[in-house]
Formats: C-alpha cells, sequence, structure tokens
C-alpha cells in the first residue's frame, strides 16, 4: 500500500464524508426524497472509490483507514437519524451503535496491546454492513415514497440487522481474543 494522500480513490472518500452533513440535514428537515438522492450518491461514491483504488493502483494507508470511517459515519448517523424521526426503533439502533462501539475497542486494544495489526473484516461483518446499508436504503425509500410498500422487506431487514450484529460482534470478540492471546509470548 502507497503512502499518498491524494489519490482520486481518497478524493472521493472525502467526497463522500463531504455528503454526511447534507443527508443529514435533508433528514431533519423531512426531505426525503433528496436525502435519499444524497444516499444513493454516496453509495456509488463508496463503491467508484474501491474501484479506482484497485484498479489505478492508488491504495493508500490513508484509503484504507478513511473510507470503512466514512461508511461508519454514514450509517451511525442514518441510523441515529431514522431513530429521532421515528422511522427506526430506538432498541435497533442502540444495538448496531453498541456493535460499532464495541469493535472499535478491539481495534483499540489490538493497537494499544501489539501495535498496528490487520484488522479485517469477517464475513459476518460484511453481511451486517450490507443489510444495514439496504435497511438504511429501505426506510428513506419508504419515508420518500410512502405508497411504496416497503413494510414487510423492512421487517426482514430489521431482523437481519439484529441477528447479524449480535453474530458479528461476539465472533469479532471471539476471534480477537484468541488471536491476541495466541499472540503474546508465553514466560516461564
Amino acid at each position: 500500500m502507497q503512502g499518498r494522500i491524494w489519490t482520486v480513490p481518497n478524493q472521493i472518500t472525502f467526497l463522500r464524508l463531504g455528503f454526511l452533513p447534507l443527508f443529514l440535514i435533508l433528514m431533519s428537515y423531512e426531505r426525503y426524497r433528496w436525502a435519499l438522492l444524497v444516499l444513493v450518491v454516496a453509495g456509488l461514491s463508496d463503491g467508484i472509490d474501491g474501484l479506482l483504488a484497485r484498479s489505478l493502483n492508488q491504495r493508500s494507508s490513508l484509503g484504507a483507514y478513511l473510507d470503512p470511517i466514512a461508511d461508519k459515519l454514514l450509517l451511525s448517523s442514518s441510523f441515529l437519524i431514522l431513530a429521532f424521526k421515528k422511522q427506526l426503533a430506538w432498541w435497533l439502533t442502540i444495538l448496531v451503535l453498541s456493535r460499532d462501539v464495541l469493535i472499535l475497542i478491539v481495534a483499540v486494544v489490538i493497537l494499544l496491546s501489539s501495535g498496528y495489526r490487520p484488522f479485517p473484516p469477517s464475513i459476518y461483518g460484511k453481511l451486517t454492513t450490507a443489510t444495514e446499508i439496504i435497511l438504511v436504503f429501505l426506510v428513506v425509500l419508504g419515508a420518500a415514497y410512502p405508497h411504496c410498500r416497503v413494510g414487510v422487506v423492512n421487517h426482514f431487514f430489521i431482523d437481519a440487522v439484529t441477528v447479524l450484529s449480535i453474530v458479528s460482534g461476539f465472533h469479532y470478540s471471539f476471534t480477537t481474543a484468541r488471536h491476541l492471546s495466541g499472540s503474546t509470548p508465553e514466560t516461564k
């Protein structure tokens, strides 16, 4: 991975971070159609920056940190604003945010105890993120276009996010604990 900062993928990620306040403002003022557009553009930019990083060989350390941070900020703030707007239940928002805090704490523990180590997402983490993204999209879609009947699909994704948040949270905890206990030198 290269140490370049102003790569095209990183610039797109910065742009995605810039969409965050706009999305939150639009949601706050119940401009759901515009918020949906911003959400779709942010999602497309996420895919484009990853594709460009690989195809242009412009992967960077900054991008490796910044991209998941941008995703987490958008998702976490989406869950919060949707809960405030009574579009999502608070219990689900608390569960999703608690999982993210758990993962953040685990990453900090790894960093402090053993220095930098890659902390790749598991398949459960990727599935959790994917279902969270779909749920947020569907909820904003339903708010933007109330005549769309997405209620049954939303319930499925609420259940999926719930189960996957719990499973991936425990998986990250146990996997990390196992790696940390295996990486410490034994003293005799």
